[in-house]
């Protein structure tokens, strides 16, 4: 399945660039803990999407998706820290695009475990 016609995998692949590129910023300025960090939380959102649309099962599927939920928080985690340093790049689109990707996990989530049900 390709990203275009998947809306989850084209924000999340989106959300990872935008991270990868903040990260890059963090790096030149030297903040390099931080950087690493976010960089692997951030994108392992995606990763964890893409790999569960190869799922073995619905269960496998909606624990790809919690995976994912919970990396979402520990990026926001690390952005919330970023947000609150004043020597940090603004990050406020970041945190905009990863209130958007909850609000779409959220509601795979639950319509998800409502079809597993059935």
């Amino acid at each position: 399945m390709e990203k275009k016609d998947n809306p989850i995998l084209k924000l999340t692949f989106d959300f990872s660039i935008l991270v990868v590129l903040y990260c890059e910023l963090l790096e030149e300025k030297r903040k390099f803990v931080i950087a690493n960090q976010l960089l692997k939380s951030g994108t392992s959102i995606g990763a964890n999407c893409r790999e569960a649309q190869n799922e073995e099962s619905k269960a496998d599927f909606i624990q790809k998706i919690k995976i994912a939920l919970k990396e979402l928080e520990e990026t926001e985690y690390w952005l919330e820290i970023c947000m609150h340093i004043d020597s940090y790049p603004n990050c406020d689109n970041l945190i905009n695009k990863l209130t958007e990707i909850r609000k779409v996990l959220t509601k795979i989530l639950s319509t998800s475990k409502i079809n597993i049900k059935k």
